[in-house]
């Protein structure tokens, strides 16, 4: 690879204030040392049993991904963020800063739940395994458990965390993802909708390349637009998440299924697990826009 190479522009932005909610499509965003400024910046907590909600609770969370969160105006790095309004699927609308938030989100899922600005030191969530064959290193099929995340997944490791405690990052403050990775897993699963809603990413590069290009990545350097880089440390590996259900997109296994059979790789000490995109941590930060080139070195 040459000392910088050009692999594309920036495709599409996305924030999510709320974790496992719908987010936000942006032109342009603050990457902060924190990723982009106001991502994952509250998650609901269950009161009962003190885990953070996911959509990977399929099961007792299954509506999630349709309620749709963004910013009542732009945060800024210089102020307190702004509050955050959620849309819910039947229609009604609630304020973070409302006063009764935690009680009209409990009553419409159902479950004793407050709204978090911090995760617990403890940060752990119910992760639903599907029945794929490949899909998990230590075979777990058709399963829950209980996942540790963030700061907490480190400390679980033995590991230096590249999250602060509090954060509601599943394992690292960015992430990235090609077209050319969603152009060849639709190429050999015609039948699926590879869309990229389905993967969550912070960063979408558009890119000429064929395969899955940022698998050859890590460790490398990215600089996104005039000073913003990035590090990628670490390949993604994709779980339930990829295949639910959202907007107007079908629940689908087939494209878990398909990661499995087209890129499983080994993630680290941790096994092989089914990867699409990368994560990474900021080197430089910056304002990030569409349109920006992407520059790897």
């Amino acid at each position: 690879m040459a000392i910088e190479d050009d692999v594309g522009l920036v495709a599409a932005l996305s924030r999510f204030p709320v974790k496992s909610m719908g987010g936000e499509q942006l032109q342009d965003v603050e990457v902060t040392e924190r990723g982009l400024l106001g991502d994952r910046a509250y998650a609901l907590i269950d009161k009962d049993t003190g885990k953070v909600v996911s959509a990977k609770a399929v099961r007792l969370f299954p509506n999630l991904l349709d309620c749709k969160a963004a910013f009542v105006e732009p945060p800024r790095r210089d102020r307190d963020l702004p509050p955050v309004q959620i849309l819910l699927p039947n229609g009604a609308t609630i304020r973070s800063d409302s006063g009764e938030a935690d009680q009209a989100l409990s009553a419409y899922f159902k479950r004793n739940v407050t709204l978090g600005r911090a995760a617990p030191d403890d940060f752990t969530i119910d992760q639903y395994h599907p029945d794929v064959e490949g899909a998990d290193p230590g075979g777990r099929r058709d399963t829950v458990v209980a996942q540790k995340l963030g700061a907490a997944l480190f400390a679980e490791l033995g590991m230096e965390s590249p999250v602060p405690v509090g954060s509601f990052f599943d394992v690292f403050p960015l992430s990235v993802l090609t077209t050319s990775t969603l152009a060849r897993l639709q190429e050999v699963r015609p039948e699926s909708r590879f869309d990229q809603r389905r993967f969550r990413m912070n960063v979408i590069v558009k890119t000429e390349r064929p395969g899955f290009v940022e698998n050859g990545w890590i460790g490398h350097e990215l600089r996104l637009g005039e000073g913003t880089r990035i590090s990628v440390a670490l390949l993604d590996p994709r779980c339930v998440m990829t295949t639910l259900a959202q907007d107007d997109l079908p629940q689908d296994t087939d494209v878990l299924r398909t990661l499995v059979r087209n890129n499983r790789l080994q993630v680290g000490d941790l096994g092989k697990f089914p990867c699409a995109g990368v994560y990474a941590v900021v080197a430089a930060p910056g304002t990030v826009r569409i349109g920006d080139r992407v520059v790897i070195n």
